[in-house]
């Protein structure tokens, strides 16, 4: 029922943020983090903005500011707070956003309850918006972790089990070469950016079943990976020397052994663990030192049903570019995804911090070649 999975769906948003701290809410070290805070108004203000006001008659919006305030990127709303400034919006308070959440799920709970005759043809608006939800309840983890792991003190988020990932063996699968089907197939909900079921031709390649492990990484660190130019594209070697990068985000080396930031604080590094907050750069360099490649998202999506996958997302060698036949939604919706089609790399997987449910393995991240805050770690092909 869609009412029950609405409620779910946001009291997780709030769960996540429960053992923060009122300061927590309000961070941001940098561009690519956004305050918790923001995420709570920005997904409360997509159901308003979205659904309430245009289809619920004699709805009062919660504040009129707000639209400047928790529009993200939807050019067709009208202007917003720049990116880089949302740690600057320290009102409204915490309690105020918790306010406004409550009166837009108030809202939203009865419209949903209702009988109203809007509410078959927004049902795939309102799955968007939860799908949308979930999407920041990822952010949401990953911006927390970034934020606490740059506190000097390094503090616990929430002390849970030691991640357990599965075995996995060390051996490649061999993929003959033929034409294959890409795309979502299914009649459940998918971004607009999986749609387009199309055939592509891939040569016979092989890809490993298990994911890079941190010790892995260790060997390419230890080799002097960092230090040699020759295993990098030119623009990673300058973002390695410009940042002065050596290791791994959250990676700590401490009178000569490797400790690593993770959800319960500073721990001893888990050398069994895939590696995890490593830039395309840093996945291409690594397997270009060990003599192999990155796979295409083609042929990670043809051979994901031969091994296990969701606990990192791994860098492909693909660009983020439409599929055939890609049209982009009208209005405000059409900015979802295809106005990022430039200067990203695809993702294919997940991570532990994707939400139940969320994952297929037709989903198409994308992220900067740059960008490693998110759960991002490296499968080879050859």
């Amino acid at each position: 029922m869609l009412l029950d999975k609405y409620r779910t769906t946001r009291k997780r948003s709030e769960d996540i943020c429960a053992p923060l701290e009122t300061e927590d809410y309000v961070v941001q070290p940098v561009a690519d983090v956004s305050p918790p805070k923001w995420h709570l108004g920005h997904t409360s203000w997509f159901f308003e903005t979205f659904v309430l006001k245009p289809h619920v008659e004699g709805y009062c919006e919660f504040n009129p500011d707000y639209n400047y305030l928790y529009n993200s990127y939807y050019e067709s709303v009208g202007a917003r707070v720049v990116r880089t400034n949302r740690g600057n919006i320290s009102r409204p308070g915490v309690e105020e956003i918790y306010s406004y959440r409550k009166y837009v799920d108030a809202a939203m709970e009865a419209f949903l309850a209702s009988e109203h005759p809007k509410l078959p043809e927004l049902n795939s608006l309102i799955i968007l918006g939860l799908n949308h939800e979930e999407q920041h309840q990822e952010l949401l983890l990953t911006d927390i972790k970034y934020i606490l792991g740059h506190n000097p003190l390094l503090p616990v988020y929430k002390n849970k089990p030691a991640e357990d990932i599965p075995a996995q063996s060390s051996d490649f699968t061999s993929i003959p070469e033929g034409i294959y089907e890409i795309g979502y197939k299914g009649t459940d909900f998918c971004f607009d950016n999986e749609l387009g079921v199309h055939r592509v031709y891939l040569h016979s390649y092989d890809i490993c079943n298990s994911l890079v492990s941190n010790a892995d990484y260790l060997e390419f660190m230890n080799a002097g990976g960092y230090r040699d130019f020759k295993f990098w594209h030119s623009e990673g070697w300058d973002w390695v020397n410009s940042n002065h990068v050596d290791c791994p985000m959250y990676w700590h080396n401490i009178d000569d052994e490797w400790f690593n930031y993770t959800f319960n604080g500073l721990q001893p590094l888990n050398t069994d663990q895939p590696v995890a907050h490593i830039s395309y750069y840093e996945a291409w360099a690594y397997a270009n030192w060990k003599g192999m490649r990155l796979p295409t998202e083609f042929e990670w999506e043809i051979a994901s049903e031969q091994f296990n996958w969701g606990t990192r997302w791994e860098w492909t060698e693909s660009a983020y570019l439409p599929y055939p036949g890609f049209k982009k939604a009208e209005g405000a919706i059409g900015e979802y995804n295809g106005k990022f089609m430039v200067s990203q790399m695809v993702l294919r997987g997940a991570s532990e911090a994707t939400s139940p449910g969320h994952s297929r393995n037709t989903y198409r991240n994308f992220f900067h070649p740059s960008s490693r805050w998110q759960f991002t770690g490296i499968r080879l092909a050859k």
